[in-house]
């Protein structure tokens, strides 16, 4: 992977946050186990963070894993832990030399340990990156983690920047985070499945049937030229309509 420099770019600053649909499906259709799709999955992690690198965009965040899926078979769960553990361990020296700060967002306290301090080290030798905020999130739920933010606020929470900043405590976050600007979909499905429900109160969103793992560069920069040419008003008129 090549060192990777910011540039100027009409995305920079922009958060995309992406549901990496599909890996299991994408295994079945081919006869194979679904941690096949899952490894398969984390290919394609890698070259979508080389791109949004390369493309500017400020913040990216990933849903690797729900607090639902713990539902799942347990062998499932346990080789997803495996693998997550594996992957951080590699991408966090990636993310070093291209100037990525990596941090995981979701709950700790279920996380086997073994992974834990993988995350632990992964954010500490990341924290100094400039070029892209990496956000993985882990034993994640939205409705959650407002219902946490919610308890620690009390009566404290008077306005949004304030309960922003408790939700960034409740998430293991290390400052408040931009709005959603653009929420990305593989897999065919058309929900946001409890993923990012305060920060994608005006997200754009962008669905494709792709599963995960046949998700490539081309349409990710596909769905950011979408995004770009899309109007924003935010609860506005448009502005033909307002001159």
């Amino acid at each position: 992977m090549k060192r990777t420099t910011a540039v100027p770019s009409p995305y920079n600053g922009m958060h995309v946050g992406i549901i990496m649909d599909g890996n299991g499906r994408w295994a079945n259709a081919r006869a194979m186990p679904r941690t096949a799709g899952h490894r398969a999955g984390v290919r394609t992690v890698r070259k979508i963070i080389e791109a949004a690198t390369r493309a500017g965009v400020g913040t990216m965040t990933l849903y690797a894993f729900s607090s639902d899926n713990w539902s799942r078979p347990t062998p499932e769960v346990s080789a997803l832990m495996r693998l997550l553990r594996r992957s951080l361990q590699v991408e966090s020296k990636r993310c070093l030399e291209n100037g990525v700060r990596l941090t995981v967002v979701g709950r700790r306290d279920r996380l086997p340990s073994p992974l834990l301090r993988v995350i632990q080290e992964a954010e500490a030798v990341t924290a100094h990156g400039r070029n892209l905020h990496l956000r993985v999130a882990i034993d994640y739920s939205a409705r959650e983690s407002i219902m946490r933010a919610a308890s620690l606020a009390g009566a404290d929470a008077t306005n949004r920047e304030r309960f922003a900043a408790l939700l960034a405590q409740a998430n293991h976050d290390p400052f408040p985070i931009r709005d959603v600007d653009l929420l990305i979909r593989t897999g065919g499905e058309q929900r946001l499945s409890d993923f990012l429900l305060w920060e994608c109160a005006y997200a754009e969103f962008y669905f494709t049937r792709r599963m995960w793992p046949e998700f490539t560069e081309e349409e990710f920069l596909k769905a950011l030229v979408d995004f770009e040419a899309r109007e924003r008003r935010f609860g506005g008129v448009p502005a033909a309509a307002a001159s």
